[in-house]
């Protein structure tokens, strides 16, 4: 009897007459078999259950590729093929300019318009408690945590990121990129570099930027519709504010423009057949961005709740 494959085994025991009226007794299996929908069923969780831990394996070799792109940048321009400095100074300066100064008009109004609902919506709902004084964590919570970082880094991926994919695109395509190699150039250390580093610097400055605006410029607008003062207020966010959200909001926004940066300049450089290919490294830099930036976030919050609860 076949136990493993679910076989079951009926013994069926029936009475059969005889014309000398003896009893006999006759033992007849009846089999039946196995149900081809439970394999059905059986087949399909396996089916995703292995593509599941393919995307899971895809996604931390594609984490892995993006560091060390980062890794190979920085170690070919400071230890291997260190350029002068007047030669990046330009490019830096121009990626920082173009990735925090022209930003600041949009990210004003976001940073208000977020600060503003979190400010009213916290400060009418804990009225009705009377624990107004746990408006500083939830801020803090919310704003420096985790709507700052990623709402900065979303913006920068759809400015900045798109540009230098863009770009590093059409120098791929104009054979620029290849005219620096035969220069004795290195395009890591020449293009890459400066737009990384340029990228992070503006990505800090202009997360920085959006706490300030979203805190203070929150309490501004909320004022107007209900009785906040300035000074509970400020006492309220030192108190919830610790050197552990400072350090982490830096490290996420560090993060953010490594990975936003390392990215952008990869899928750029990977264009090679002609400009056709130019929208498409844009929108695969685009994508791949916003998913990273938001795992490693989720990633960094589930340490934090973790590491609260143990």
């Amino acid at each position: 009897m076949d136990i493993n494959g679910r076989t079951v085994l009926v013994w069926h025991l029936f009475f059969q007459g005889s014309p000398s009226h003896k009893k006999s007794y006759q033992v007849q299996p009846l089999i039946l078999r196995k149900d081809p929908y439970e394999e059905g069923e059986l087949s399909v969780v396996l089916t995703l259950v292995d593509d599941l831990g393919k995307r899971v394996l895809d996604f931390f070799r594609h984490g892995v590729r993006i560091f060390l792109f980062f890794y190979l940048t920085t170690r070919q321009t400071l230890f291997l093929n260190w350029p002068s400095f007047k030669t990046i100074l330009h490019v830096l300066v121009s990626q920082i300019y173009f990735t925090g100064v022209l930003a600041l008009p949009l990210m004003t109004f976001i940073a208000l318009a977020v600060g503003s609902i979190v400010v009213m919506q916290s400060n009418a709902q804990l009225s009705f408690f009377g624990s107004q004084e746990m408006m500083g964590n939830i801020l803090v919570v919310t704003i420096v945590r985790e709507v700052g970082p990623l709402l900065t880094a979303l913006i920068v991926i759809a400015r900045s990121g798109t540009a230098v994919a863009s770009e590093l695109g059409n120098m791929q395509v104009n054979r620029e990129i290849e005219g620096l190699r035969m220069m004795g150039i290195e395009p890591l250390s020449y293009v890459v570099f400066p737009r990384i580093m340029g990228g992070i610097i503006g990505l800090m400055c202009l997360a920085f930027y959006f706490n300030t605006v979203a805190l203070l410029g929150g309490f501004l607008v909320a004022s107007f519709v209900s009785e906040l003062t300035f000074s509970f207020y400020v006492e309220v966010i030192s108190f919830a504010l610790s050197t552990e959200d400072f350090f982490l909001n830096i490290f996420k926004n560090i993060l953010g423009g490594i990975i936003i940066f390392s990215i952008a300049c990869e899928e750029g450089l990977k264009v090679s057949s002609g400009p056709h290919e130019v929208p498409i490294a844009t929108t695969n830099s685009v994508v791949s961005a916003i998913v990273t930036v938001m795992a490693f976030n989720l990633g960094l919050t589930g340490l934090m709740f973790a590491r609260d609860f143990l």
